[in-house]
């Protein structure tokens, strides 16, 4: 029997494709440990987004692959998340205890941005992140009410300084709905808006997050603009449906973040499909196959199709988004996939980013 090598363990290892990172686990640089003990072989990975619901599916095929080698007895396939904070737009300053922040963001209002928002959220939490999210649609909040938020509740002070986010399903959640009446619409300029934007997201004191999904206002205004300038954010994720005069507004969004160089991680398409409740016939209500067009224009990942669905509304309105009402639902698995496609698109946009040149200095 010939002895195992490192260089045969990792021959297998390239044989498999991550679906997230496009890459074999070796060329990714996940392999952390090679240990080999003549016939037994522990592989350890580590993954650098949130991936608890994949990780152990993937170290089972592994470890198949692994054992087929010849001279393995037995294999063993240990696969660990860790997510590193990415970076953001230059010059702009980190949010402190927050690794990454992701914006979801939409052309025009009414095409389930707030709702994507929510289940991303609660998707990435329950692959294992730690999770908030922050409620920067002033003029429609809607966060609370989708994360079962009792009307009137209000966040604790601490140190007559920060706002302590409120806890629900396991996220941590910060709007604007929190500190005002929610019977009397918010009436103030852009200019008062992006301040009070602005010290909410800097004066709440965030635990340790390896994600703040932020739910942006719809458009491309004034408001925008300066989270967009402003927060360190690592990428925006578009949500839009198939309609036309939808797709013509969520361009815009998309040429927005590119002004501001914040990368574009890909397009949510909401509504794609009716299926009819009674007989199962499918009809395409605003269009068909228009995200994925927007997508292809701007050469980014088309993350997640999901269907005119009348139980993703009735989840949302009930303050149990559909990722944790019906986690193992196929809408649900769709939430779950977004969720570790964003998480890997930041991985990716930080190994695709150009290294600074090295600058050196002689005496010529």
């Amino acid at each position: 029997m010939s002895a195992v090598s490192r260089a045969a363990v990792e021959t297998i290892l390239r044989q498999y494709t991550d679906p997230y990172l496009n890459q074999d686990p070796v060329s990714a640089g996940c392999v952390r440990t090679i240990d080999i003990q003549g016939g037994q072989v522990e592989v350890q990975l580590q993954l650098g987004y949130a991936a608890a619901l994949f990780s152990n599916g993937w170290a089972q095929l592994l470890r198949t692959g692994i054992e087929g080698l010849e001279g393995v007895t037995s294999a063993k396939v240990v696969v660990t998340t860790q997510v590193e904070p990415h970076k953001a737009q230059a010059q702009v300053p980190g949010l402190a205890n927050v690794k990454n922040i992701i914006a979801v963001a939409s052309g025009k209002g009414g095409v389930g941005k707030s709702t994507t928002a929510a289940n991303l959220a609660l998707a990435l939490a329950r692959e294992g992140a730690r999770v908030g999210i922050l409620d920067a649609d002033i003029y429609g909040p809607s966060q609370g009410i989708m994360f079962g938020i009792p009307e009137g509740t209000r966040p604790q002070v601490k140190d007559q300084k920060w706002f302590v986010p409120i806890q629900a399903h396991g996220v941590e959640v910060m709007s604007m709905a929190f500190l005002t009446d929610d019977n009397t619409p918010v009436v103030w300029r852009g200019p008062m808006v992006s301040g009070a934007l602005l010290q909410l997201v800097t004066q709440t004191a965030w635990n340790d997050l390896d994600y703040l999904v932020i739910d942006m206002p719809p458009g491309t205004g004034d408001i925008q603009l300066t989270l967009a300038q402003k927060v360190p954010v690592a990428g925006a994720v578009i949500v839009t449906t198939p309609q036309d005069l939808a797709l013509l507004d969520a361009r815009k969004g998309v040429e927005m973040f590119r002004k501001v160089n914040i990368p574009v991680l890909g397009v949510v398409e909401n509504m794609a499909v009716h299926i009819c409740s009674n007989c199962g016939h499918a009809e395409h209500l605003f269009g068909e196959g228009g995200g994925a067009r927007l997508a292809s224009h701007y050469d980014v990942e088309l993350l997640a199709s999901l269907p005119l669905s009348m139980l993703i509304r009735e989840q949302a309105d009930g303050g149990k988004p559909t990722a944790i009402a019906e986690p193992e639902s196929q809408i649900a698995m769709i939430y779950q996939e977004l969720a570790r496609q964003v998480g890997a698109r930041i991985v990716l946009q930080e190994a695709a980013s150009p290294a600074m040149p090295s600058i050196s200095v002689s005496d010529d």
